[in-house]
């Protein structure tokens, strides 16, 4: 990223949107549909409160997700994908297709007892 907070390469601009480690989770969650704060919380383990609460805030400010408080005691409070964040739908499978894709590379090298790299030399050569 340059000084001036532009970036040279669309993917460095995409990951100061969403990458970390706990966005595209948060991304997931909200992709089928509409989550209260202590679900979303419940449904990515190991998220703090406190990290949880900034990048929804972050991805708020962004225009990604869309904060509905209700009027009501104790507060209610949703969260979903804007359209603008819905647009990122085709990415967050892509992302799923992929780690699901590795995980059977993986687990597929770990049965032959061999290491990623030796298989990719074997089928180069």
């Amino acid at each position: 990223m340059t000084r001036n907070g532009q970036t040279n390469c669309p993917v460095e601009t995409t990951l100061a949107v969403i990458g970390g480690k706990w966005k595209p989770l948060v991304l997931w969650r909200l992709k089928s549909g509409v989550r209260r704060f202590g679900e979303l919380q419940r449904l990515i383990p190991g998220v703090t409160r406190k990290v949880l609460t900034q990048h929804l805030r972050e991805l708020e400010r962004d225009g990604i997700v869309a904060r509905k408080v209700y009027g009501e005691v104790p507060p209610k409070v949703e969260y979903s994908l804007t359209k603008y964040g819905l647009t990122l739908r085709p990415l967050l499978d892509e992302l799923c297709e992929w780690g699901s894709r590795h995980d059977r590379r993986a687990a597929r090298n770990s049965a032959l007892g061999a290491t990623p790299r030796q298989l990719d030399l074997e089928q180069v050569g």
